[in-house]
């Protein structure tokens, strides 16, 4: 049996590699973050020192992903995978040998580098092969990516707790990831296999790739990220310093937001083959208009938690369709890289924009940032054409052949 004439045994074979990719990318960088405060300690920083130095990840991956836009098209996202995931594996393992501010910032740069190269190499991979397989997965590979991110927040918690130093843990579960990911590198897909793809791909020195409907699907990763950024730093801040919440129930807030990421990714396959994006993306995104709203109008510890739960649901498949529509603009590599370069820029200014926000109107109305956002980019998606590429593939796969 054959998907676009690829085998389907073939075609199977690197489902499997790039789910563990995406598993190993999300799981080795989500283990240091219970070693951080270890980190802070041993060397002596201020709160401002390792903000500092916590900033070169991801500004590295911000270069990473314009370093891309050049290099997949000549190369291929299946020979930059296995390059850029020996690269993260190994400058992973340098942060732990850090010894000042400023060798921590290198080594998390250089980190963050090949943490953003792999990244955009690894979603053109699965591009490739969620056209060939006629299937809306691309979904799925992200809701792998936050199951290793949770796995991997295990890992670093288990490895604090019994004392087991971040060189050492990141040295041992970089080699696991480097002996796996690299023997099933050879089961990767070359991009050009995708022909709708490889036709429309640009010529060296062409921007054909740079058009008004990848324009707005890097406003879209923008503002995802930025509101995924605020996430992650203020939500339990949000519960436990505004709300008064204890430090269980805010803690319960990231989890509730990560969950419910999860859940709605691996359920989209099977919503996106009934409803259009340009339908189902601004009906998530009001979901997180209203559960954000609610949450923050009643200053409650649980509303405050089905919010963030709810900022989960709303932002879970815009990033993974931005990218499927990514893919199939002209030149799909370089709109990939656009798209994810923008949206790491997103996350570098949403943490830093609610904290100064916050210093002058509170935390409460600095969080009004993230309802305003979901709602221009539901507004965005419902009113211009730049998710019609991933609405033309998901109506083809939900159309059957013959």
């Amino acid at each position: 049996m054959q998907s676009n004439g690829r085998p389907a045994p073939q075609l199977r074979r690197a489902k499997v590699a790039v789910t563990v990719v995406f598993v190993a990318h999300g799981a080795v960088f989500s283990s240091w973050a219970a070693h951080i405060p270890h980190v802070k300690a041993g060397l002596g920083l201020s709160d401002a020192a390792l903000g500092t130095a916590l900033f070169g990840a991801p500004l590295g991956s911000v270069v990473a992903t314009l370093l891309s836009h050049w290099a997949l098209p000549r190369w291929g996202s299946h020979r930059l995978i296995p390059v850029t995931a020996a690269g993260y594996v190994a400058s992973g393992a340098t942060v732990g040998l850090a010894r000042s501010e400023a060798w921590l910032f290198t080594a998390l740069a250089v980190w963050g580098l090949f943490h953003g190269a792999l990244d955009v190499a690894m979603n053109t991979q699965a591009g490739t092969v969620e056209r060939l397989a006629r299937a809306p997965i691309m979904a799925r590979f992200h809701g792998m990516w936050s199951v290793g991110a949770l796995a991997g927040a295990v890992i670093g918690a288990v490895c604090v707790s019994a004392g087991v130093g971040l060189t050492v843990q990141l040295t041992c579960l970089g080699l696991v990831v480097l002996i796996v990911v690299e023997s099933l590198t050879r089961r990767l897909i070359p991009d050009s296999a995708d022909a709708p793809a490889a036709s429309s791909g640009p010529t060296h020195g062409s921007r054909a790739w740079m058009t008004p409907a990848v324009a707005i699907l890097a406003a879209v990763s923008f503002a995802s990220f930025l509101c995924e950024g605020a996430a992650t730093d203020w939500s339990a801040n949000y519960l436990r310093n505004v709300v008064g919440a204890g430090p269980s129930v805010a803690a319960v807030s990231y989890a509730a937001y990560t969950c419910a990421m999860v859940i709605t990714r691996f359920g989209a396959p099977r919503l996106q083959t009934r409803m259009s994006g340009r339908r189902l993306l601004p009906v998530l995104a009001l979901v997180a208009v209203v559960g954000m709203s609610v949450s923050l109008a009643t200053a409650n510890a649980w509303t405050g938690v089905l919010g963030f739960a709810a900022l989960g649901v709303g932002v879970a498949l815009l990033i993974p369709t931005a990218f499927s529509a990514a893919y199939g603009a002209s030149g799909a590599g370089s709109a990939i890289a656009i798209v994810a370069a923008t949206g790491w820029v997103g996350y570098l200014l949403g943490p830093p924009l609610i904290g100064h926000l916050s210093a002058r109107v509170g935390l409460s109305a600095a969080l009004v940032t993230i309802p305003v956002m979901m709602s221009i980019v539901g507004i965005a998606i419902r009113c211009t054409p730049a998710f019609d590429k991933a609405d033309e593939f998901h109506r083809d796969v939900a159309t059957p052949a013959g």
